[in-house]
């Protein structure tokens, strides 16, 4: 959707969200990945799938986000639509190796896990990393960086929201 586009990771908790509603705020064309984009699939084929894919399944937090893909169609198209000079696109995909080439630059939001802690503590049970075994995940996430983008562009999440997104359009110039 940007003559530049630009994708913003990390893992749940590092504020991807507030990130892109402060760039809506100050009048950033924003793609909200994880509301606008995202569905249940499988990671390589990018076919949907319907609940759990296999009954012996033991670990449903663990399978459900292991499948939380983007359309990558949607992707291309929202890419390849010029019509604003920047396009931040926010959230996070397990399919992102299908697509993360065409982006011009890619952030990720880094926090200690103290504050991540403290963020996932706040946030309701109806929302990932609301429930102890989201959080648990999401600590497990954090700890491997296993979840999040090789050769991104690392930005200080811990500062105030001000603050790091005026690193991120900084480093966008």
């Amino acid at each position: 959707m940007g003559i530049r586009n630009y994708l913003i990771e990390g893992v749940s908790g590092t504020g991807k969200t507030t990130v892109a509603e402060e760039l809506q705020r100050r009048g950033y064309h924003v793609v909200h990945g994880d509301r606008e984009l995202s569905y249940v699939g499988d990671p390589e084929t990018g076919e949907p799938l319907d609940g759990l894919a296999d009954e012996s399944v033991t670990d449903s937090v663990t399978w459900r986000h292991e499948h939380h893909i983007w359309h990558v169609d949607k992707v291309k198209s929202l890419l390849a639509d010029q019509r604003y000079g920047k396009s931040f696109f926010c959230g996070g995909s397990r399919n992102l190796h299908r697509f993360i080439d065409l982006f011009d630059e890619v952030f990720v939001l880094n926090v200690d896990l103290d504050t991540l802690n403290r963020r996932l503590a706040g946030r309701p049970e109806d929302e990932f990393g609301g429930k102890p075994s989201e959080r648990e995940l999401i600590g497990r996430l954090h700890a491997t960086k296993e979840d999040v983008p090789k050769g991104g562009v690392a930005i200080d999440a811990t500062a105030p929201i001000e603050r790091v997104v005026d690193d991120i359009l900084e480093k966008c110039s």
